[in-house]
C-alpha cells in the first residue's frame, strides 16, 4: 500500500525535529486483541483443548510463528503455516463485520498525514489483514507496509523496525532514528522499537507495560496531537511518562 503524498512535501515546520511515525497496528490503532484471543480459543477447543485467557496475553504482540508454536503446544496438529492462515482468516471476516478503531489512533494519522509526516505501519500481521484495515483509512494514510511476512524474526526482535526505517531513509532525505517515532502497545513491540534505536512510544492497551527509562508512555492517544508526538523527540522518556 503506497502513498500518494509526493515525497518532496515539507513537514510543516511546526512540527520539526519529527521526521516520520512507525506505527503498530493491533492493539495500536485497532483492538483486534479481542479477536485473536477468541480465533485462539476456537481453534484449541477445536481439537480438545483448552487455551486461557493467560495463554492468550502470552501472545499479545508477538510473531505470528511464535504464537502458532505456542498453539501446537496446545494439542493444534497443525503446522505453523495452517494455524497462523485459520487465525488470520477468523480475525479479518470479524473486522470485514466492525473494526474496533482505538481512540485517536485514525484522528492523529489523518493530521499527520495533513502536515506532511509521513507514516509506516509495522505489524506483525500478514497483508490480507493489515490491507482490510488500511482499506478503510484514507489512501496514503501509510507510505508503505511492514507486515509479519516480510521478516525473518517478528518483535520482540528488532528487524521489523529497522526494514522499516531503511525502506523509509529511501523516502526522506537525511532520516534519523532519533528523530523517528514507533508507536506501540505491547512489551514485544516496544522492546523491537527501542532495539532499533528508535524513540519509542508505549500506549498499553490489553497489557500494562512494565516501568523503562528507555522509552515514553502515554495512557491513551485520544486527545493527543502531531505536536506531542514532535515534543517526545527532545524529551527524555522519564519526563515523559504520564
Amino acid at each position: 500500500m503506497s502513498s500518494s503524498v509526493p515525497h518532496d512535501l515539507q513537514i510543516d515546520p511546526r512540527y520539526a525535529p519529527l521526521q516520520a511515525v512507525l506505527w503498530d497496528m493491533d492493539g495500536t490503532i485497532v483492538d483486534t486483541e479481542p479477536y485473536w484471543i477468541q480465533a485462539e480459543k476456537d481453534l484449541v477447543a477445536e481439537y480438545g483443548g483448552s487455551w486461557t485467557d493467560s495463554d492468550a496475553e502470552s501472545m499479545v504482540g508477538q510473531a505470528l510463528t511464535y504464537g502458532a508454536g505456542l498453539l501446537q503446544n496446545a494439542g493444534v496438529p497443525l503446522t505453523v503455516r495452517e494455524i497462523i492462515d485459520r487465525l488470520i482468516s477468523q480475525v479479518t471476516e470479524n473486522v470485514s463485520n466492525r473494526i474496533p478503531w482505538r481512540p485517536g489512533a485514525r484522528e492523529l494519522l489523518a493530521e499527520l498525514r495533513e502536515n506532511g509526516v509521513p507514516c509506516v505501519l509495522v505489524t506483525m500481521s500478514e497483508p490480507v489483514l493489515a490491507n482490510a484495515i488500511c482499506r478503510q483509512l484514507p489512501a496514503g494514510t501509510f507510505e508503505f507496509l511492514v507486515t509479519g511476512d516480510m521478516v525473518q524474526r517478528g518483535k520482540p526482535h528488532p528487524e521489523p523496525y529497522e526494514l522499516a526505517f531503511d525502506r523509509l531513509r529511501g523516502l526522506v532525505p537525511d532520516l534519523v532514528k532519533d528523530r523517528v517515532v514507533a508507536i506501540e502497545d505491547s512489551l514485544p513491540g516496544v522492546t523491537s522499537a527501542t532495539a532499533a534505536g528508535l524513540v519509542t512510544l508505549g500506549v498499553p492497551h490489553f497489557l500494562p507495560l512494565p516501568p523503562a527509562g528507555d522509552r515514553h508512555e502515554w495512557e491513551t492517544l485520544a486527545g493527543r496531537s502531531a505536536a506531542d508526538l514532535a515534543s517526545l523527540v527532545t524529551s527524555t522518556p522519564a519526563g515523559a511518562t504520564r
